[in-house]
């Protein structure tokens, strides 16, 4: 089963090209109605029970990933730790560009998203402020506070679809409240006394990993399962259906059946803390091979999701991860 869902991962190599951020014109609206669909109940069909026997397969392996992690490559306990140091700044760079550049521009999280005129211009310069807050390390559990109120005002003014396609950034601002920005920080030279206790620090990486994987399987509904009308306008404007090209042609809407399925699952996974590197490291192949068609503005709106599953590569949780990640941080 495992195997199948890696297989659906190399066909549908679409799988995370957000089809919002490149349709031209309007694109098809989300109805309730798609959720009940035979199309999209069969792809849950399939994508939970892909999902249960990996769980049943990572309990009977006690957690081991099929692909070996740091310490069976020679990482120390100290050299974890030091690394454990320097997440929040990876994260809080990776946050930070997106969140630099599409203040700017006025947009609301990702390319698509333009609140209506003067919200762009509030909205972008709370984007920037944020973004340098992460950049430099200060003030940063204010303004991870600031990002989850940001990202409440979006669902109001965009609506909530749009929210939770970007529940990264929920995710992000639960990740530096809980953490701040570590020991390489403004933070730590001159507000020593903004520190998170020891106490919320397990649990900003927790929630990091569940607000992406979520944030997977609710695209996976919104653009191609729950809504194939908006999957096919993007096929057509862009032709990504190469399966014709390798002797066995799908259709469009069977292309977008896997695309979806395989999204689908990649969020079930990483929401649950399933063979996580396994998975990224499927579906990190997948997101780059868009990136020469799409250029700067799909890599810009996805190096959060870069960010992020650069360091779960790494983590893995476990009391001696815990004592390590602490260690770290206190550095």
């Amino acid at each position: 089963m495992i195997a199948m869902g890696v297989t659906g991962l190399v066909l549908a190599t679409s799988a995370h090209a957000h089809e919002k951020w490149f349709v031209a014109g309007q694109p098809p609206a989300l109805q309730a109605g798609g959720f009940t669909s035979m199309f999209c109940l069969s792809a849950v069909a399939v994508a939970v029970v892909v999902t249960l026997v990996a769980a049943f397969l990572w309990r009977k392996r006690k957690a081991q990933d099929l692909f070996p992690g740091p310490d069976r490559l020679g990482a120390t306990e100290t050299g974890l730790a030091r690394f454990y140091g320097w997440v929040p700044v990876v994260l809080g760079v990776h946050f930070a560009v997106p969140l630099l550049v599409l203040g700017v521009q006025g947009r609301l999280f990702s390319p698509n998203n333009v609140p209506i005129a003067p919200w762009n211009y509030l909205l972008g310069t709370v984007e920037i402020a944020i973004a340098l807050s992460f950049l430099y390390g200060g003030l940063t559990r204010l303004f991870a506070v600031a990002l989850g109120m940001l990202w409440v005002v979006g669902a109001a003014l965009l609506g909530w679809e749009t929210a939770f396609e970007n529940l990264h950034y929920l995710g992000a601002a639960i990740f530096f409240y809980c953490t701040g920005r570590g020991p390489y920080s403004i933070d730590r030279l001159l507000f020593p006394n903004l520190e998170p206790s020891p106490a919320l620090l397990d649990r900003g990486m927790t929630a990091l990993r569940i607000s992406i994987g979520a944030g997977f399987a609710f695209v996976a509904f919104t653009e191609k399962l729950a809504n194939p009308a908006l999957a096919q306008v993007f096929l057509e404007q862009h032709q990504l259906n190469f399966t014709g090209a390798l002797g066995f042609a799908l259709s469009d809407q069977a292309f977008i059946w896997c695309a979806g399925t395989t999204e689908l699952l990649i969020g079930l996974f990483l929401a649950f803390g399933i063979f996580p590197r396994t998975i990224i490291i499927a579906a990190w192949g997948v997101i780059n091979l868009t990136l020469t068609l799409f250029s700067w503005v799909e890599l810009v709106g996805h190096l959060p999701i870069y960010g992020i599953m650069a360091v779960l590569l790494v983590w893995a949780p476990s009391e001696k991860t815990t004592t390590l990640w602490r260690r770290g941080i206190a550095r």
